[in-house]
């Protein structure tokens, strides 16, 4: 998938989400730029994840909009926003253990086929919804030239996305997924997002429960995507991540955005030092520089 270079790949505007008593996101806006690597941080229970989950469609937003490429997002729908070009991992790992690291990869590319799946566009009627099922079931066991053809640059696509962890999955591509270690796992996690092509990639902690050294790698994995201009929204608790690959940094706090810029500017600002350590007197920046 493609975007204007001059357009936002994501706007958000006076996005809202409560669980109950709990305002989780109160009026965030935000929006990221074509190639631009923005990270979003804060404390525990700031909206993070939240927000993420609203872009997403895993939730409804109880008020705002969001539109990718200038088109607005339908509300709570994954489906949307994967056929809008989005794709995601998750703070908790969601890999499908009985399937091979390739069949992983391959889960990825279910919204990007075509002739495979023919009157996608019905699946939205309730009545109608069980012909393109049919018909995808008849595909499968018979398949059109377009079919094989489509099959051929899914795997060829996969083993791409298999390049790009060559030393970790590589060995292990016909491995099922539950026999990975955790780190592996998320690597599949990454690469099956990625297979998508999408315009906009949202990493929800990927390094989260890696050791050093297995963090270490995956930031050079990272920066490598931003090199090659992928737009990319990174939720991150590893502040060494961020610090190295963010343009911008969006730091959130009871659900409302209290700071953004740069890395340094923002590590520095009076509101960021506040919302992590308290209201205790700081007198340096470096009493703050894992913030």
């Amino acid at each position: 998938m493609s975007e204007s270079p001059h357009e936002p790949v994501l706007t958000v505007t006076g996005l809202r989400k409560a669980f109950g008593g709990v305002q989780a996101v109160d009026g965030v806006e935000l929006s990221v730029a074509p190639g631009e690597f923005v990270s979003i941080i804060g404390p525990n229970g700031s909206g993070k994840t939240t927000t993420v989950n609203l872009v997403s469609g895993v939730l409804r937003p109880d008020a705002g909009e969001i539109r990718v490429g200038g088109v607005r997002l339908r509300p709570g729908s994954q489906e949307a926003a994967a056929a809008a070009g989005i794709a995601r991992t998750f703070q908790n790992g969601r890999v499908f253990g009985n399937l091979t690291v390739r069949e992983n990869i391959s889960v990825g590319l279910h919204t990007a086929l075509r002739a495979a799946q023919p009157w996608r566009g019905l699946a939205g009627f309730p009545v109608l919804r069980w012909l393109p099922l049919l018909a995808e079931l008849a595909l499968a066991l018979i398949p059109t030239p377009a079919v094989r053809a489509e099959r051929l640059h899914a795997e060829a696509e996969v083993d791409t996305q298999l390049s790009r962890f060559a030393e970790r999955l590589g060995p292990r591509a016909d491995q099922l997924a539950h026999t990975l270690s955790y780190a592996n796992r998320r690597r599949t996690e990454i690469a099956r997002a990625l297979a998508l092509q999408p315009i906009l990639l949202l990493l929800d902690e990927p390094a989260a429960g890696m050791n050093q050294s297995e963090t270490a790698e995956v930031g050079a994995q990272l920066a490598e995507l931003k090199a090659a201009g992928h737009t990319i929204v990174l939720v991150e608790h590893k502040l060494e991540l961020v610090n190295a690959l963010s343009d911008r940094v969006i730091v959130l706090d009871e659900g409302r955005i209290i700071a953004e810029g740069a890395p340094a500017q923002v590590r520095a600002d009076p509101r960021v030092i506040e919302a992590y350590l308290g209201r205790r007197r700081v007198g340096t920046e470096e009493a703050v520089a894992d913030v």
